[in-house]
């Protein structure tokens, strides 16, 4: 049985769907590393990993932006809404979805944190998940 979800940016006008076999498909992770600090104005990034055959734009054409350490961001042209990120080596795989443009984000929770040594004291850790503290930024 296939798992449908649904996603869209903030002004609706990139929307997109995830087919997931199972929802265990999608490895959401809150990340603590510098690079998601910068990105998302925050501590921390909270995306879903979702195999690329799982994910498809339903409406809207997305902006690309490929930084400098190789990795692309889609995103919004409209609102700036960011959706989607991934590297060189799994543009062809995976997707890391952005966990706060899902339209039920609670039905794939985190399962871990990236780069915890990063986390600031405010920030708890999360419970009953997996914890890495470092690993090469």
């Amino acid at each position: 049985m296939t798992i449908h979800m649904q996603g869209r940016c903030v002004c609706k006008k990139l929307q997109y769907s995830l087919d997931l076999n199972s929802t265990e498909d999608a490895r959401t992770t809150l990340c603590h590393c510098h690079s998601c600090r910068r990105a998302f104005g925050t501590n921390y990034g909270l995306t879903a990993k979702v195999p690329l055959s799982a994910f498809k734009y339903e409406s809207g054409t997305p902006r690309k932006h490929k930084q400098e350490n190789g990795v692309t961001r889609e995103f919004c042209d409209e609102c700036g809404a960011y959706i989607c990120e991934y590297g060189e080596e799994a543009a062809d795989k995976f997707r890391y979805v952005m966990w706060g443009s899902l339209d039920e984000p609670e039905k794939v929770p985190p399962k871990g944190e990236f780069f915890c040594k990063s986390r600031t004291e405010w920030m708890p850790e999360l419970q009953g998940v997996f914890h890495k503290k470092e690993i090469k930024e």
